[in-house]
């Protein structure tokens, strides 16, 4: 028999709290989970080496794994945000912080869907971001860090995220495999694991819900075992695949993204999609019922209940994971 698959948590689960690195590793060791993924560097109060070895320090103390990440290190993605400075600044400077936080891996993404609108589409973004990783290739191999690149926001298919990898160098860079992000990329989350998962070293988890509309399609999200993804069937896979890889769980519950495949112009953006690829989506949008958005009031009272929600959507996450999927080291063990 495998062992369990560890579990943790994203800390965009739970965005709204503005939670920093020492509470977030506080509520996970609340719910006895192996792992925190720090997904931005805005949780860490400074860089200094003292306050990254009091959250190392403190994360061994409660049993925790961290892993550390970023967001866009491609420069003219509509998500790149030069306070780090140039890409490779903002790359090196996640590795350094993994570095000394115990992390095995560095995530970061490529942009968002609007790059394959962008002039010369995806693959010129994809171009960027290859030659930067190159240019930190060498303290990526010393620290012995594995970059994780994300299939983030509807911006890389799961075949272009492997031809992305493949062609900076899959010795030091691998896959974050976000199940919630393979549909906006027209993916079912099972097809895309067949394609990201022997190179996935990070995660990001969500369940799905998807529907019918007039101009193609909706994509909610939902937390774990409240959406239409056959997470029993999922993790099977997922521990033959990638079973050293850490579950992160990623709850953006009640938020609609439309996917207006029907309108002109739409499939220009996806010219070597293929439609094997986009049998499961299809399916899941056939076989979905549309979903009320959840949305709170912009007042003192509704970020408090949209702050309940998060911590809610992520317990209830957890609890599924735990209980039906038989997820978590130290979850089996208590």
């Amino acid at each position: 028999m495998n062992p369990p698959l560890k579990l943790g948590f994203d800390n965009y689960a739970l965005r709204s709290l503005d939670w920093k690195a020492p509470r977030l590793l506080e509520h996970a060791a609340a719910l006895a989970l192996d792992s925190v993924l720090f997904s931005d560097l805005t949780v860490l109060e400074h860089h200094s080496g003292d306050y990254l070895a009091d959250l190392r320090a403190q994360a061994s103390s409660l049993g925790l794994e961290i892993q550390v990440g970023t967001l866009s290190i491609c420069p003219s993605s509509a998500l790149w945000n030069n306070q780090h400075g140039s890409p490779a600044d903002l790359l090196k400077k996640t590795i350094e912080i993994a570095r000394a936080l115990g992390s095995p891996v560095a995530r970061c993404v490529l942009g968002n869907v609007q790059d394959r609108r962008s002039p010369g589409g995806i693959q010129a973004r994809i171009a960027e971001t290859v030659e930067i990783l190159k240019s930190v290739r060498p303290i990526a191999v010393e620290s012995g860090i594995q970059i994780a690149i994300e299939n983030h926001a509807g911006d890389l298919q799961a075949r272009e995220l492997v031809d992305l990898l493949d062609r900076a160098g899959p010795d030091f860079v691998g896959a974050t495999i976000d199940s919630g992000n393979a549909p906006w990329a027209l993916e079912h989350p099972q097809n895309n694991l067949e394609i990201l998962g022997p190179r996935a070293v990070c995660s990001g988890i969500r369940d799905s819900a998807l529907w019918n509309s007039p101009d193609g399609a909706v994509l909610q999200w939902t937390a774990m075992g409240d959406g239409q993804v056959d997470f029993l069937a999922y993790f099977e896979r997922f521990a033959e695949l990638c079973p050293q890889t850490t579950v992160q769980i990623e709850t953006i519950s009640g938020r609609p993204n439309p996917i207006p495949f029907r309108l002109p112009g739409f499939w220009n953006v996806y010219p070597g999609a293929l439609a094997r690829d986009s049998v499961g989506f299809f399916d899941l949008i056939h076989s979905g019922t549309p979903r009320a958005p959840v949305v709170f009031p912009d007042t003192e009272s509704g970020r408090s209940s949209e702050q309940q929600f998060q911590l809610s959507e992520l317990e209830r996450s957890v609890r599924y994971c735990r209980e039906t999927l038989g997820l978590g080291v130290r979850g089996r063990s208590s």
